[in-house]
């Protein structure tokens, strides 16, 4: 299923958004609205004070919470200091305001931080505006208005009244409202569906031309798409640019996102945003104005102000004229540069607040009890004293902020100076005493509803957030660019006080930015015909689509911890599982039939990694899957999870990390496993100055917090979720049953690339045995690389190949035939060509390694220098040689090895295997013949019992293929499947190893056991003969032990520069191989090969270590590193004792 996405959304549904959304529908665009309350019908609006309470959320930053629902109509901001009230609905701030239409004044237009831009066209779009508004004059002169019309002059210096418009129908009708009836209930919502609210005139149009709208559905977010290259402007059939996120995990995508969620909304999402990564001006949230304003309340009068809104009920018998009339209904200006304005209070709000509870009174004295009085005569039916709501404007000095709280994720305000406050005072208190009243003033600095500013519309990011066209700043550098597709279009754009009730100006300047918005749409999309084919879709279909999708997510809330490059590192994630596509899950994968698709979903949260970044990472997109299935690895379950993450810097990272499941010993690791997260940690380069970082570690899932993580299972199928995932484990770990068959992966004949010429030499050893050795010629070299590089042996390990590799273009013979050298292989008696009954690592060391330096001197020159390479029971076997001086070390150029040295440390459960007579009944049971054939059916029972004893011991990874398992169980795994590639495996498999000499298990445990090199019958002789050993060497480990551990490296460095310091000795460790995948691994020629040939190349030119006596290298007395098994490899060890011990009993039994 394709995720749901739109040409454009817009964010917010008043004055701004619904102007956006109705051009944008009526050019044929496909638009989605979104608002975050809900939709309000005339008989919803409170009437009484009870049904206003339950409409009503309050946001206080002194207590640090709120009270009401998230999607209440009325929303009030308590900063301490000053209060915002903002309306969320179907229609914004129309549904709830006075609905004043009064043109933009003209000195708002000369001011120099107005765009200049706007005033082309102005008064038309203004036209416009005001028409779509349904702008009507006011029939009759209310009594409010008439008191005020006689005292404003005398008591307001220098004042003029203002001719007024309302977007309320008095009778000239419209299909979408009724006539008013003047109950003065507007700032609670007209009843009587009289007001032209934005959902009736602008809204309803859209949606009749196509738009798509989505109430209670609030936006968290927005960023652009991390799927696509956004710098690619070209089209439809591209993935969408921007994501706009309901939450971390759900969201939709569009080309085009226009934020008009209000002052204080569009600033949280962009500031929310902002710490996602979303490059935006530091001007964000700075240039706030409160447009002046300041509101009063004059109670106890005795004038005709009839100023309380009424009810159904007491329209009987008052005159049309003679009622309260519309909230506002007289302005007046004052040459100070302030408005007045009376206003009626709507039935439902609470009186006794405004009457010394969020007030004080003037003049002082008994306000309260006043206010008090005044409420009992209202439920009592008497006649109360009259009062009347004065609201002030005026001109601010837009130097207000708005911030985000890092800690509660709150918007907070600091309301702008007001220089004009005092005489604005002096004006309430002027008609206060005209009216005979008490005047309750609010006891904050600022209380305003008319917001402005905070992404303000400038020239350049310096001075703005948007440009005049409502684009969204971002830098690049030293210039200043726009976000493609990004656009605001509300009260926030607007950089300075308007002076008078803003809505007209807003509703102008959204005309204008829609204009430009329009042609931006149609030029991206290229032709409008395409466009108008999305008019037959069935916006029905798509919401069913998408509420069938939902109600079958599980969400599930995990927190890890743990360290990452050493570095304390917490990831806080939610999942959403069964957010990606359940048709197109891979049915190879399928574990439990049709719910494998409730282990897959998107991820969501943060990270704190405050060593990299002292802010949270959001993750901004994130994938898992719980049952990842690797075909190199059918046995082994991972749980993948991929994250990228974003900084407020705008520094992106990559968090990727998998569990590990292995069947080994049943479900005995299961549990580490299944909370334990192997991580990579890296930075995604946004630009070249950003320093790259590469961290690995691992994060855990506590036994708390991963019943609470169950517990808190959040959907309808979380109990299928819990049910497809645990049987997910019983087939990894009790069942064994592999996902996929690796040796069936389309390789019935592995295609072999030709090497170069080479020669095969045939050797007789002192001792009468018959050897071989293959010789590669190297390639011709260029005129500038004539310098002949010396030859260089190679030395395999146990029976296997392990350098020249058939099916790779990059194994280690071609690579050095590259680099110029001539290249030798040995093929000692342990080779499967020459497989003998009766041998030990010694006799490799004492006879045919000597006979083969002999055969390269005797081709090269008596005095050529040779380089030896050794894997495993090679390094083992040259080491023997050096040190039991049966070859001498001024032949040796250099001496490389893997896994290998004079040291031999191996894993806990490889050397369990060793510890117990495994092997002694092995050769027991194998008799004369000893070497053990791989491919042959017809065994003898010997052998078959051998091999299926094999099978049956515990290893690392488990395979499909048979010669896999039985290697495995005799020697324990000797690479990481995941390490090499399906061709390897299968010539490994099929063609590389027929037979398997055993004949040298018995020398080989004596040296395991002991940890170092010995003779065949358990005498050291070797190890205390450093002096044979005067040659630089090399020693790599894997960093993920099978075998052998890194100790065996580590000894061996130290020993050497102990010993040898006058020569260059040096020792690596490379993670995420094993054993013999340091060689044959995909990635070997990158990670390990390129470590050969620099060791080589300083050996011949000739670089050693110069020690002095005054700079001798300190050599570590202790064993400072480990095998990275840890108190459950102790564990371990315990339980593959127990498993052999069980295993030896049957062998025992059955003879």
């Amino acid at each position: 299923m394709a995720e749901e996405s739109y040409d454009a959304v817009v964010v917010g549904s008043g004055y701004g958004g619904s102007v956006a959304a109705f051009r944008m529908a009526m050019a044929g665009i496909r638009v989605c609205l979104i608002e975050k309350g809900r939709r309000w019908e005339a008989n919803d609006f409170p009437e009484h004070v009870f049904g206003l309470i339950s409409t009503v959320r309050v946001e206080s930053r002194r207590l640090g919470f709120g009270l009401g629902s998230k999607k209440a109509l009325f929303q009030v901001h308590d900063q301490g200091d000053s209060v915002a009230a903002v309306a969320c609905g179907l229609g914004g701030g129309s549904l709830v305001n006075a609905g004043v239409i009064v043109p933009t004044p003209a000195r708002v237009k000369k001011d120099p931080r107005w765009p200049k831009e706007w005033n082309k066209d102005w008064d038309l779009y203004e036209q416009f505006a005001s028409s779509m508004l349904g702008a009507q004059s006011i029939p009759v002169e209310f009594p409010n208005a008439r008191v005020m019309k006689q005292i404003a002059e005398e008591e307001i210096e220098d004042c003029r009244p203002d001719p007024i418009k309302l977007s309320i129908n008095f009778g000239q009708g419209s299909q979408q409202t009724e006539s008013c009836l003047a109950c003065g209930n507007c700032l609670s919502g007209c009843p009587y569906n009289a007001k032209n609210s934005t959902d009736k005139n602008y809204l309803a149009s859209a949606i009749q031309d196509g738009c798509v709208v989505k109430t209670e559905r609030r936006v968290l977010y927005i960023l652009k798409n991390p799927d696509i290259n956004f710098e690619e402007d070209n089209g439809a059939e591209q993935s969408r640019r921007w994501r706009v996120y309901f939450d971390d995990l759900e969201y939709i995508t569009a080309d085009f996102v226009v934020l008009s969620a209000g002052v204080l909304g569009t600033s949280e999402i962009f500031f929310q945003s902002k710490r996602r990564g979303l490059d935006l001006s530091e001007r964000l949230g700075l240039g706030l104005s409160c447009n002046g304003n300041n509101v009063a309340y004059v109670a106890g009068s005795q004038a005709p102000l009839h100023g309380y809104g009424l009810t159904k009920k007491h329209f009987l018998g008052i005159p049309f004229q003679n009622r309260p009339g519309p909230a506002i209904s007289s302005s007046f200006t004052s040459s100070l540069g302030f408005t007045i304005q009376s206003g009626v209070v709507p039935r439902s709000y609470p009186y006794l607040l405004f009457k010394g509870v969020t007030t004080y009174g003037w003049p002082n004295g008994f306000s309260f009890l006043h206010g008090l009085i005044d409420k009992l005569k209202h439920v009592m039916g008497f006649k109360a004293s009259e009062a009347v709501v004065l609201n002030a404007m005026g001109y601010d000095a837009c130097n207000g902020i708005i911030t985000l709280d890092e800690e509660t994720e709150k918007i907070c305000v600091t309301p702008p100076h007001d220089p004009l406050l005092p005489k604005k005072i002096l004006a309430f208190q002027n008609i206060t005493k005209k009216l005979g009243g008490i005047l309750f003033m609010s006891r904050y600095r600022s209380t305003t509803v008319h917001l402005l500013g905070g992404c303000n519309a400038a020239s350049d990011a310096s001075n703005g957030v948007c440009n005049p066209k409502g684009q969204v700043f971002y830098t690049n550098g030293a210039k200043d660019l726009v976000h493609k597709g990004l656009y605001v279009c509300d009260a926030s754009l607007i950089p300075c006080s308007i002076g008078i009730n803003p809505c007209l100006t807003i509703t102008t300047v959204a005309e204008q930015v829609s204009r430009n918005l329009v042609q931006d749409v149609l030029n991206f999309k290229g032709t409008i015909q395409h466009l108008q084919t999305i008019e037959s879709t069935d916006s029905h279909s798509i919401s069913e689509k998408l509420t069938m999708r939902t109600c079958e997510k599980v969400t599930v809330k995990e927190t890890m911890r743990g360290f990452i490059g050493g570095m304390p590192c917490t990831a806080y994630i939610v999942l959403k599982m069964n957010s990606l596509d359940k048709d197109n899950c891979d049915q190879n994968d399928s574990v439990v039939g049709d719910t494998q698709y409730l282990l897959k979903g998107r991820v969501g949260g943060y990270v704190v990694f405050q060593a990299v970044n002292k802010d949270k990472l959001y993750i901004v997109d994130g994938k898992v899957d719980m049952c990842k299935i690797d075909a190199r690895t059918p046995y082994t379950q991972y749980m993948h999870y991929r994250l990228i993450l974003a900084a407020s810097s705008g520094s992106r990272y990559i968090f990727e990390g998998q569990k590990v499941m292995n069947p080994y010993l049943l479900a005995m690791y299961g549990f580490k496993e299944s909370t334990t997260l192997h991580v990579s940690f890296r930075t995604l380069p946004t630009n070249d100055s950003e320093v790259l970082i590469n961290l690995r570690g691992e994060l855990h899932i506590s036994v708390f917090e991963l019943v609470k993580s169950f517990w808190r299972l959040e959907g309808k199928y979380s109990w299928e979720f819990v049910r497809s995932l645990l049987q997910s484990l019983w087939r990894t770990y009790i069942l064994q049953i592999p996902r996929q068959i690796k040796c069936d992966v389309g390789l019935s004949d592995t295609i072999e690339i030709p090497y170069p010429p080479s020669a095969v030499h045939e050797l007789k050893t002192e001792d009468g045995c018959t050897i071989s050795c293959q010789q590669w010629k190297c390639y011709a070299r260029n005129s500038e690389e004539e310098k002949i590089r010396y030859p260089v042996l190679l030395l395999n390990g146990h029976s296997g190949e392990s350098y020249c590799l058939p099916t790779e273009k990059t194994d280690l013979v071609r690579t050095l035939l590259e680099e110029g050298h001539e290249t030798w292989l040995l093929r000692p008696r342990l080779h499967p060509s020459h497989p003998s009954n009766n041998f030990t690592i010694e006799d490799i060391g004492k006879f045919d390694i000597p006979s083969v330096i002999k055969q390269i001197l005797g081709m090269n020159g008596p005095n050529a220098k040779i380089h030896v390479i050794a894997h495993c029971v090679g390094g083992l076997a040259i080491h023997i040689a050096l040190l039991g001086g049966h070859i001498s070390a001024t032949h040796i150029a250099s001496l490389s090895c893997t896994n290998s040295s004079m040291y031999f440390k191996l894993t806990t459960s490889a050397l369990v295997k060793m510890w117990l007579p495994l092997i002694p009944i092995t050769m027991a049971l194998l008799g004369k013949n000893r070497t053990l054939s791989l491919h042959i059916s017809k065994d003898s029972l010997r052998h078959k019992l051998v091999k299926s004893i094999a099978k049956l011991i515990p290893r690392n990874e488990r395979c499909t293929c048979n010669v896999c398992e039985i290697i495995s169980g005799i020697f324990g795994n000797p690479f990481w499947h995941a390490n090499i590639s399906n061709t390897m495996h299968h010539w490994l498999n099929k063609q590389s190893q027929p037979k398997l000499p055993l004949s040298a298990f018995p020398h080989l445990r004596r040296i395991c056991t002991s940890g170092f090199i010995v003779d065949s019958k358990g005498k050291n002789k070797y190890l205390i003969h450093p002096e044979r050993m005067p040659l630089p060497t090399l020693y790599i480990s894997g960093g993920r032990s099978l075998l052998v551990t890194p100790q065996t490296t580590l000894l061996a460095n130290k020993f050497m520069r102990l010993h040898q310091p006058g020569f260059h000795h040096k020792r690596i460790v490379v993670e995420d191989f094993g054993h013999s995948d340091l060689l044959i691994g995909e990635e070997s020629h990158k990670r390990v090969f390129p470590h050969f040939i620099s060791h080589m190349k300083l050996a011949e030119a000739g670089v050693k270590k110069e020690v002095t006596d005054s700079r001798k290298e300190i050599v570590l007395s202790w064993d400072g590193s480990h095998d990275g098994t840890g108190l459950l490899g102790d564990w371990s060890s315990f339980i593959d004792l127990l498993f052999l011990l069980f295993i030896i009993a049957v062998v025992i039994f059955l003879f």
